[in-house]
């Protein structure tokens, strides 16, 4: 009996035991949660605050509670800066060599191209835009920025980007931005952005000029070409307007004398035909019924005759008797 109470004895504080270890663990898992519960903010940062996805509040620097089921996205409200044209870096200064030649090589106004170098601040100004109306807004920004700039520098001389006009270009792709910004709704804004250097891309130029170069003789061989080609065909092309002209005139002069001699002949046959119209009318129709039915036999009768003789064998007895 004394070993049966030892062993109840034992699993009683075994079973104390876990239960014990149970609440310190339920306890501390309590204790995580609540902790959790509560979250600061910093003087350069704000809080956005989500319930089941939906943004609630957005709270600045403080000691704040939540709910177990709410999130909380802390968004960095400090002043960034990105460069376009060449590398910063890690030190903060500028690297030897550009990000990307095509990024920095611009074209003025006088069709000239300049490397120019920028330097753009930027920071947050709406947190909920800035983490939930686009993917990725930095990128956004730099994309806008650079196309802006383009549109800018084009609007002025090679001369005027490189000394008097700095400020101005500044000032014309500063407030390009803040309204392409405000128009996108991205959450973010321009706080400056500065000319670092501006010169002319020694490769770039001299590529172009070698371009140039080659389209100048590019051109003037094909202006030569030109020329000879219209040397060629413009005599020929005058010589072929000649011979036109040569004959049409003489077709218009052959056709004034047909016409003539048709006017002269009409006319004297209406001559004969006010002597003798009957005799005139007959021979006509005789002509005109040879032309229409050549090689057929005419017979001439006047209707009583009972006997015909084919006009024909006359015709071919005085021939003969001629040729003899």
């Amino acid at each position: 009996m004394a070993f049966k109470g030892t062993e109840t004895e034992e699993i009683y504080r075994f079973k104390k035991t876990v239960r014990n270890v149970f609440l310190i663990l339920l306890a501390l898992i309590v204790a995580i949660g609540i902790l959790k519960c509560f979250y600061t903010v910093n003087e350069q940062s704000n809080a956005v605050v989500t319930q089941f996805g939906k943004v609630i509040k957005v709270n600045t620097a403080g000691f704040y509670f939540k709910a177990p089921w709410q999130s909380v996205k802390k968004v960095d409200m400090t002043t960034h800066g990105t460069s376009i044209g060449y590398v910063i870096n890690n030190d903060g200064q500028k690297g030897s060599y550009p990000i990307d030649e095509a990024n920095g090589v611009m074209i003025t106004s006088d069709f000239n191209l300049l490397n120019i170098d920028f330097y753009i601040e930027y920071r947050i100004s709406d947190p909920v835009a800035f983490l939930y109306n686009s993917k990725q807004p930095d990128e956004i920004l730099r994309n806008i920025t650079m196309a802006n700039i383009r549109t800018v520098v084009s609007n002025y001389t090679v001369d005027e980007a490189m000394t008097t006009s700095k400020g101005q270009i500044q000032a014309d792709i500063k407030e390009a931005l803040l309204k392409e910004l405000e128009a996108r709704n991205i959450g973010l804004t321009v706080v400056n952005i500065t000319i670092q250097d501006s010169r002319p891309p020694v490769e770039q130029v001299e590529a172009a000029f070698k371009a140039v170069e080659t389209a100048k003789q590019g051109a003037d061989t094909a202006k030569n070409n030109a020329l000879q080609y219209q040397n060629q065909q413009i005599p020929e092309a005058e010589a072929t307007a000649d011979a036109i002209i040569q004959k049409a005139t003489a077709n218009k002069e052959a056709r004034i004398a047909e016409a003539e001699g048709q006017v002269a002949r009409f006319n004297k046959m209406y001559s004969e035909y006010e002597k003798y119209p009957l005799i005139t009318k007959q021979r006509l129709f005789y002509e005109a019924m040879e032309e229409l039915l050549p090689g057929t036999k005419v017979i001439i009768t006047d209707g009583n005759t009972s006997t015909v003789l084919p006009l024909d064998s006359f015709t071919t007895s005085a021939e003969e008797t001629t040729e003899d």
